[in-house]
């Protein structure tokens, strides 16, 4: 497993540098340029040059790229354009937050996904079935944004049970439980999709191991039908579910970025939002880098936890 994983790590390497190459050009292409924040109708063309020399906007594409790559290799993202803050301190200060967010969306969403998946599969073709297979068409379907603000609406604009956004209340000192209603709307307007989409797939998975001949026999053994089912099927069951929920990961990031910026919660996504409008390359550029590595970084995690679930799983 060891040298498995470090073979993973080294083939990451290759992989993360074609990563980068194509988000410096396709950031550099995109409409724009980070010197029209600074455009007004008093500034001198001659300040606005004397900027884009500093930021080196005026170097062609190839070497503005070869100093970005210096620049990571030395343990540097560069500066914000906009803030001249330390692209890393940006970063380190908001994925806290979205890691935070994640987690708890992912939690709940499998939370709700999982017995619900289970019992549609063991009462399969009941109404129960058919309710929470619609009720999950639903889920996935419906948008983030709107199920965000439909929240917001009822919990925190009618109901007033749930604050609209941020982290905290202002004054309210940032305590567990100010901070956890802060995560409720948020953490639920992503976990609805991620419920939605995975009670299909646990179902469809725990249909196919039910009709195993193993389950049989163990049944005509006299185990009950719910170590049958939470103990055996499940376990077998969970190797197809692995994967989804790996796949999950970099999914839950992308919709943050919708989510985060509704909400006011002060992440990546929310980041990512302002450094697009801002034409903020050098952060955009380190933005992406993190998101390609914990893509990464989800599916190698992905790959350890078959082994976990199924000991007949070997690495080489």
């Amino acid at each position: 497993m060891f040298t498995y994983v470090i073979r993973r790590i080294l083939i990451a390497i290759p992989v993360l540098f074609g990563i980068t190459i194509i988000n410096f050009v396709i950031i550099n292409l995109a409409p724009g340029n980070p010197i029209d924040m600074y455009m007004t109708p008093d500034t001198p063309p001659e300040l606005l040059e004397l900027r884009k020399e500093q930021l080196g906007l005026n170097d062609p594409i190839i070497i503005q790229y070869f100093k970005w790559l210096g620049q990571l290799l030395s343990g540097n993202l560069g500066y914000s354009f906009s803030t001249s803050e330390s692209v890393i301190s940006l970063i380190g200060e908001r994925l806290g937050q979205t890691v935070l967010l994640g987690i708890c969306a992912l939690l709940i969403g499998l939370l709700i996904a999982l017995p619900i998946g289970i019992m549609s599969a063991v009462r399969q073709n009941s109404k129960f079935d058919y309710l929470m297979t619609g009720l999950s068409f639903v889920g996935t379907s419906i948008p983030q944004f709107f199920l965000g603000l439909v929240c917001i609406y009822i919990f925190a604009v009618q109901l007033g049970w749930l604050p609209v956004g941020g982290t905290e209340d202002l004054g309210g000192g940032g305590g567990l439980g100010d901070r956890i209603s802060h995560l409720v709307l948020p953490s639920i307007a992503l976990a609805v999709g991620i419920a939605g989409r995975k009670v299909r797939y646990i179902r469809a998975s725990m249909l196919d191991v039910l009709k195993q001949d193993y389950l049989r026999t163990a049944r005509a053994k006299g185990l009950k039908e719910f170590y049958v089912t939470n103990k055996h099927a499940l376990r077998n069951a969970l190797i197809p579910i692995i994967t989804v929920v790996g796949m999950e990961i970099p999914m839950l990031f992308g919709g943050a970025v919708i989510v985060e910026q509704l909400f006011q919660w002060p992440g990546i996504g929310q980041l990512t939002i302002q450094s697009i409008m801002s034409r903020d390359y050098s952060t955009i550029m380190g933005l992406n880098l993190v998101a390609a590595i914990i893509v990464l970084a989800a599916n190698l995690l992905t790959d350890i936890f078959y082994s976990v679930a199924d000991p007949r799983i070997q690495y080489h």
